[in-house]
């Protein structure tokens, strides 16, 4: 029940878009989706749709793949003040996505990253990042990190 009013939030791998379209009904001013899935991408078009939201200036869905995202999102020096991700459990893509370069360019001095992954895969805390919380959720873990400025 995080307050996301007004803040920028990036959704990666968005998969049906719940947690994308979720930060914009709570409010949030800016939220990027990626997904590389084509039939996934169609379903965040159609949920847009349903939901009478406009992919456009204000929210937008990245059809593409994360690291590559990751990458062009840093090189436009965009940042965002929460960045969600939630990759699939089997691939250890949590420990891969926290370390692909460009990833604390994507943040600001106190952005939060926040992953959703399988307990059994530990996430380490990179560096210029602070351990602030997690919490288990059945099969799964939200672990909550914050950039930490120097």
């Amino acid at each position: 029940g995080q307050d996301i009013e007004g803040l920028t939030f990036l959704d990666l791998y968005a998969g049906s878009g719940a947690v994308g379209l979720e930060a914009i009904s709570r409010g949030a001013k800016e939220v990027a989706m990626v997904e590389k899935d084509p039939k996934n991408a169609e379903t965040i078009r159609e949920n847009c749709q349903i939901l009478g939201i406009d992919l456009g200036e204000q929210y937008w869905l990245l059809e593409a793949d994360v690291f590559a995202s990751i990458k062009g999102l840093a090189q436009k020096g965009k940042t965002f003040d929460i960045v969600f991700f939630d990759p699939p459990f089997d691939r250890n893509l949590a420990k891969k996505t926290l370390k692909c370069p460009g990833v604390n360019d994507i943040l600001h001095a106190h952005s939060f990253l926040v992953v959703q992954h399988d307990p059994a895969e530990r996430v380490d805390v990179p560096e210029h990042m602070k351990f602030v919380s997690e919490r288990r959720y059945g099969a799964s873990q939200l672990t909550i990190l914050q950039k930490v400025t120097d």
